[in-house]
């Protein structure tokens, strides 16, 4: 099968869908990968490292008319026009954007979204969401150190101790804990919270505290243990009792890391502006959910700017939008394993293409195909 790899067009978008890693293993089972000249440039993937692996250079046509696309991000309007019809589509495609699923559908493409499989055990290798906030999680702690303009370790100097800095992490997922990894690498002190209780034990096991609210209703209880691995809207009862003790750690912080986001929904509000006037001047906050609000809110701060570093009431507030193309090479090398596993699915060893709608993940992630939507966004 032909196989395809456009470049990235994306603002800041730096990552690309295959890397000289995976295109060998492809071409390795009887595939031509084609990748479009520069895909890979800023993902520390020249031409010349595809060309070794015995991939072929083209122009974006001969990228974009394979059979086989693999994508980081969904086309545009003016990209989907490229595709060919009867051709297969596989990336980040956001399935919940109906208008972009619909575009897909009227290029007459079989599309698949990463996004959409199942937080399986099976599902794991290809979850494009876990590897890529991994990524996000730790960028989110380099960057707050970075802006942080004091030490996160405690140090003893001649010149007297110097106290670790204190982080609070909102929202416990895979971007969370690996948030609260990279702080206490730095040597912080943290403290996290989450509306999952299930949580608590890994939080503590990275040498956090968890922030305890209790629940006090079934309801808040049976919310509070998500759907299939994710996060559900808990109850506005145990949301202002959480927000009170939130508020009391975000006012002692010196670094708050908000990563709280729910499949198909706005960010939640975790931060307001009354809780960013309560910390001290030189405080930061990276919101990890900075793009992805509602309601003229960026993110789980309200007062984030999306693609901006801003400083409101002394705290310097971080949002970035795609923490992942900030780590390139790596991001790209995690999402390309993705995909690859992904493929084996859809491409079986000396079966050619295959779609099985009787495999969970493979008709989960299939968004469109036959001129139809076949995912409700």
């Amino acid at each position: 099968m032909q196989i395809g790899v456009p470049a990235e067009t994306a603002a800041g978008e730096t990552r690309v869908a295959v890397t000289p890693e995976t295109a060998k293993k492809l071409i390795a089972q009887g595939h031509v990968v084609r990748v479009q000249a520069g895909a890979g440039i800023a993902a520390a993937a020249p031409d010349a490292a595809y060309q070794a692996v015995g991939a072929e250079i083209t122009d974006a046509q001969g990228a974009w008319g394979a059979d086989l696309v693999l994508k980081v991000r969904a086309p545009d309007a003016q990209e989907a026009t490229q595709l060919r019809p009867g051709a297969v589509l596989v990336g980040s495609l956001n399935p919940f954007d109906r208008e972009g699923l619909q575009r897909l559908a009227d290029a007459r493409v079989a599309a698949f979204a990463l996004e959409a499989a199942p937080r399986t055990t099976r599902a794991q290798s290809l979850d494009i969401l876990s590897s890529q906030a991994n990524i996000a999680g730790y960028k989110a702690v380099i960057i707050a150190a970075n802006e942080y303009q004091r030490f996160f370790p405690m140090l003893m100097t001649a010149a007297g101790t110097v106290k670790a800095a204190k982080v609070v992490i909102l929202g416990v997922g895979v971007a969370g804990l690996q948030a609260i990894a990279t702080a206490k690498r730095l040597g912080a002190t943290i403290e996290a919270s989450d509306v999952r209780p299930s949580v608590k034990e890994q939080v503590e096991s990275l040498g956090a505290k968890f922030i305890d609210v209790p629940y006090e209703t079934a309801e808040e209880k049976e919310a509070a243990e998500g759907v299939g691995g994710y996060a559900r809207p808990m109850p506005p009862s145990w949301l202002e009792r959480q927000k009170v003790e939130v508020a009391k750690r975000v006012a002692a912080a010196d670094v708050v890391i908000t990563t709280a986001l729910i499949p198909g929904r706005a960010a939640p509000t975790l931060v307001t502006e009354e809780m960013v006037r309560s910390m001290k001047p030189g405080s930061v906050i990276v919101d990890i959910a900075a793009g992805r609000g509602a309601d003229g809110i960026s993110g789980n701060c309200t007062l984030t700017v999306a693609d901006q570093t801003v400083t409101q009431h002394g705290v310097r507030i971080v949002g970035e939008t795609n923490l992942a193309a900030l780590v390139a090479a790596d991001a790209s090398a995690l999402f390309a394993r993705n995909v690859l596993d992904f493929l084996k699915l859809i491409l079986p060893k000396d079966e050619g293409l295959k779609i099985d709608l009787e495999d969970d993940i493979v008709a989960a992630c299939l968004v469109a195909r036959d001129g139809q939507v076949t995912r409700a966004a």
